[in-house]
């Protein structure tokens, strides 16, 4: 038994899996990152609870992470049907894991055998599916890994370069961390594949404020709240946005609404603070112009 385990072990070493990635529990916040990906799956914005799954694992609730693999494997089938299999082999490589964790051996082997379904022909090239697997893993867990899912999509899109979540990926991780062109080149290439997404949309034209081309980002601005006016990705950007523009009302608005679909989002309770903060400083600011603007009339 010692043996077997051994042996199994060295091969889960060589599956594609979260297990095998370089995540260090260290430098995860598991609390906030497990109520932002929660978040996510409560919002279905795109997260289909493989990410989270391995947070459950590491906070010691293990039949909740089994549960959220076989929750993901369920969705990635109705989402991709005929072309999911790839799209599964991280999903079962974390599920091996699970299972090999848990004592149960036997239960590992479809990992296996769906991985050696889909060669690539080299060891040191993934599917671009894994690829995209392990960019949003990177991107969604902690900023210091951003250059990782950077590189990672890249890779997928070296491999489909046509693929809309792939350039999504790449151009949202860019966003994060490039402040000049690459970011900017990558959110129109993607909005040229995808014309409809909002929170590129949003996205782009915070990136065209800040070089001042205002009519093109107001054009942006209202086409992603026309097509996605509740998704609170795109209202927190929008809301940034209105900040911006000095439209600080009209921006606590729009981010009240984002709370009410996101409550614990930190980037929203950020935005608004730094609205009422504003607020506050030209109340402050206003007050002794309106004094002086007193003294004047009754001098007059």
């Amino acid at each position: 038994l010692i043996h077997c385990s051994s042996t199994l072990h060295s091969r889960l070493l060589q599956l594609q899996s979260r297990f095998t990635w370089d995540l260090t529990e260290e430098d995860l916040d598991l609390e906030n990152l497990s109520t932002r990906l929660q978040d996510h799956i409560d919002l279905q914005l795109g997260q289909r609870g493989a990410g989270l799954s391995l947070l459950r694992y590491l906070q010691d609730r293990k039949e909740e992470a089994v549960a959220l693999l076989n929750q993901s494997e369920e969705k990635t089938r109705e989402c991709f049907t005929e072309d999911s299999e790839r799209r599964l082999i991280v999903t079962y490589g974390d599920l091996a894991w699970l299972k090999y964790q848990t004592g149960d051996y036997t239960h590992c082997c479809p990992s296996f055998s769906l991985q050696a379904k889909y060669p690539t022909g080299s060891s040191t090239v993934l599917h671009p599916e894994v690829y995209g697997e392990k960019g949003w893993t990177y991107l969604k867990f902690r900023k210091s890994y951003y250059p990782k899912a950077i590189d990672c999509f890249r890779k997928a899109l070296e491999l489909q370069p046509e693929d809309s979540e792939w350039n999504a990926g790449c151009a949202i991780a860019l966003y994060r961390t490039e402040p000049e062109s690459p970011a900017f080149k990558q959110l129109r290439r993607a909005l040229q594949i995808n014309p409809d997404d909002g929170v590129l949309l949003s996205m782009l034209a915070l990136k065209l404020v800040a070089y001042n081309k205002h009519q093109e980002a107001e054009g942006l601005v209202e086409k992603a709240l026309k097509i996605e006016p509740d998704h609170p990705h795109v209202m927190r950007y929008v809301g940034k946005y209105l900040r911006i523009q000095g439209e600080n009302e009209q921006s606590i608005d729009l981010l009240k609404r984002a709370l009410e679909r996101s409550k614990k989002s930190a980037f929203i309770h950020h935005q608004l603070a730094m609205c009422y903060k504003k607020k506050k400083t030209d109340e402050q600011t206003k007050k002794p112009f309106d004094k002086q603007n007193k003294g004047t009339h009754i001098l007059v």
